[in-house]
């Protein structure tokens, strides 16, 4: 049997070779990070390092940078910890951030997969001392927000910015100081770190209050003892970002082949700025579910959107806040590529896509 093709990088990416490295080494380093004595000091060093790694990520001083769990606790920390009266989102955002957004604070999203500017500003003036989030680039279609707009708007009403950037890091760059945001939530698994390990980096002078409290981590930001190993690996995917985004261009081309060869279907978020890897489409009639399980069978592992629905297949909300109909979302997949992917692979999941959907047309005409 062909060797399986992994086309679902947005959902979670390969471990990086400095990764393993890093964790076998983070593996023998098990003193309590808290501790003065020699073991735990050598495990605050990999932490303290870690820290330094993330923050050069996004152009960060270290100690802006908040270790968490993973993104969905850095995107509640900051969504419950900085001080608002309400926030305010697109609904085509992650579902830990609109976990935090009333149906009224809800703003519509344009076709393309952006944020309604308009909309944004006649909220903002009737919402003050609000919290706008606003992710950098969508995790189901790519589409990039626009950021530094959205931050214009927000200042003009004395709002603050908190920026999921989870799916951005290592496919676009980012800079902290350029967002002019409050807060980034990041991830460590989707540039090859483990996961179990995230971060909220946040802007000067920013300090949300903690949500886990009892010990003085993370500059009693966070408390409980720190995920060593996690944390660790994390610092090493961080260092590999600049080598992420060096093979961007490549991974880019390979999504455009991808798409130059479909036909006859409909795609999402192509209209406008969106991330190199990815690739969101559908063909009406055809579920996602049937295609998923036709290309898993074929070996090829792709997604319907978001990981994050416990192996839900669901009418994507990202498309529904687009505007796209129920019957077509139902249709949607998404193809996410990275540092691994093959131009041969990219047409073997072609041959398979169009040899399963020839054989459902076919069935389809025949009834």
């Amino acid at each position: 049997m062909r060797a399986p093709i992994y086309l679902d990088y947005n959902a979670t990416a390969p471990l990086r070779p400095a990764v393993r490295a890093r964790v076998a080494d983070a593996l023998d380093r098990f003193g309590n990070p808290s501790s003065i004595h020699r073991a735990g000091r050598a495990a605050r060093a990999l932490i303290e390092d870690a820290r330094e790694r993330v923050a050069t990520a996004v152009n960060a001083a270290p100690a802006q940078v908040v270790f968490t769990s993973g993104g969905t606790e850095a995107n509640g920390l900051a969504l419950r910890g900085i001080a608002h009266s309400a926030v305010i989102a697109c609904g085509i955002e992650h579902v830990s951030v609109l976990a935090h957004v009333s149906d009224a604070n809800r703003i519509a999203a344009t076709p393309d997969g952006r944020i309604d500017l308009a909309a944004l500003e006649a909220k903002l003036a009737v919402t003050p001392d609000a919290l706008v989030a606003i992710m950098l680039a969508n995790n189901e279609t790519g589409a990039i927000q626009p950021v530094t707009e959205v931050v214009a708007l927000a200042r003009q009403f004395g709002a603050k910015v908190h920026c999921d950037a989870v799916q951005a890091l290592g496919k676009m760059p980012i800079d902290l100081k350029t967002l002019g945001v409050d807060s980034v939530s990041l991830s460590a698994h989707k540039i090859g770190g483990l996961k179990g390990a995230g971060a909220l980096v946040l802007a000067p002078g920013v300090e949300p209050a903690a949500e886990m409290v009892g010990g003085g981590q993370e500059r009693r930001r966070r408390a409980g003892t720190e995920n060593t190993v996690g944390i660790a690996a994390f610092g090493a995917a961080a260092e590999d970002v600049p080598a992420l985004l060096q093979a961007m261009p490549q991974v880019t081309a390979l999504r455009d082949r991808l798409e130059a060869a479909l036909h006859g279907v409909a795609t999402f978020g192509t209209t406008g700025p969106r991330l190199g890897n990815t690739a969101c489409f559908a063909l009406a009639g055809q579920s996602s579910e049937s295609r998923l399980i036709a290309l898993d069978l074929a070996g090829i592992a792709v997604s319907a959107g978001s990981a994050c629905s416990s192996g839900k297949v669901a009418a994507s909300h990202v498309l529904l806040a687009m505007g796209i109909s129920a019957d077509l979302a139902n249709c949607a997949l998404r193809v996410s590529l990275g540092w691994e992917t093959t131009a041969a692979e990219i047409d073997a999941f072609l041959g398979a896509f169009s040899g399963a959907w020839g054989r459902a047309l076919a069935d389809t005409a025949g009834t």
